[in-house]
């Protein structure tokens, strides 16, 4: 047994009230179960602590060092947790009741809204949505956002901004949408040079993501015929037309679509979160974060192929 506050307490309990039957009634103990502690307590410090005679309890030389350290140390101990409980309760008020929050990625949304809220029910959050991580990152700086989701080509490096922290929550692949009639859609991971003689199409991007396409398929031994940059739903259709197969994030599923893996991965895609330091809402960065992490492997566990081809290639996937 440790030595312990409670025994402390104790101790000083007794001494005050010079008497045991006496001090178990303040402490709502019974005497024979206050008479077993102090011989516990006793035996763990090497030496009885109070004499006892007709008058009642009368400490020890042992007794008095005991008394008088703890005199100077519950106080300070008591203190302590006092001091501790407002410094927690500044900094729980001192945080935001709503946090907007942007994003490049739409898909994340809807989970880390729910990731968010369920370990902090008293925030409110709105949300923006963007194709341009760039323009988000200087909503950002700008004090308009409080948290920035954004993705990056893996030549790339965080999004514009000053002042602006940047932790990355995943990396990923970046894989190919074909429709599910379309000769390859029964492979388990596809080449470039498989593809060689389609259309392409990729919703748009900042940074070097086209010219990393572009070098990629000569790397494969062709130049690409063409790439139709178009919003999300556009890039559907052009797949679901087969006019076109599409460049798309690894955690995308679509009913009549199909998403493969593209071998040797020759593209993928870097996803950070992004505040300011020193802002009023970069106190919730940490939870911020992990709610990222959480949502992004909701999307995983959805997505059957990218969890399926992240077993075989654990480098890639929730950065943490």
């Amino acid at each position: 047994m440790d030595l312990e506050l409670r025994h402390l307490r104790i101790v000083c309990a007794i001494a005050a009230s010079g008497s045991i039957t006496k001090a178990a009634g303040e402490l709502g103990i019974a005497q024979p179960a206050l008479t077993a502690q102090l011989r516990r307590i006793e035996r763990l410090l090497g030496g009885p602590l109070f004499e006892r005679d007709h008058r009642g309890v009368r400490p020890t030389a042992l007794g008095d060092l005991v008394i008088s350290r703890s005199a100077l140390l519950l106080p300070a101990v008591s203190g302590l947790l006092d001091d501790a409980a407002r410094l927690t309760e500044t900094s729980r008020s001192a945080l935001p009741d709503q946090v907007s929050l942007g994003s490049s990625t739409t898909s994340i949304l809807a989970p880390l809204i729910r990731r968010l809220t369920e370990t902090q029910p008293e925030l409110t959050v709105s949300t923006t949505a963007s194709w341009s991580a760039d323009d988000l990152a200087t909503e950002l700086a700008a004090g308009r956002l409080d948290f920035c989701i954004a993705g990056v080509c893996g030549g790339s490096g965080p999004p514009a901004g000053d002042d602006l922290e940047w932790r990355t929550f995943s990396v990923d692949p970046v894989f190919v949408l074909l429709p599910e009639d379309h000769a390859l859609a029964r492979q388990t991971e596809v080449t470039l040079a498989d593809l060689s003689d389609a259309e392409w199409a990729a919703t748009p991007g900042d940074g070097c993501f086209e010219t990393c396409f572009h070098q990629a398929c000569l790397r494969a031994g062709f130049t690409p015929r063409s790439l139709y940059v178009a919003d999300a739903a556009s890039c559907i259709e052009l797949v679901t037309s087969g006019t076109a197969v599409a460049l798309c994030q690894a955690t995308r599923t679509l009913p009549g679509l199909v998403t493969l893996p593209l071998k040797d991965v020759p593209l993928r895609w870097i996803h950070m979160v992004g505040w300011r330091p020193g802002s009023a809402a970069a106190g919730l960065a940490p939870a911020v974060h992990r709610s990222v992490e959480l949502a992004h492997a909701d999307l995983v566990a959805r997505s059957e192929v990218y969890s399926g081809w992240l077993d075989d290639h654990p480098e890639f996937g929730v950065a943490s």
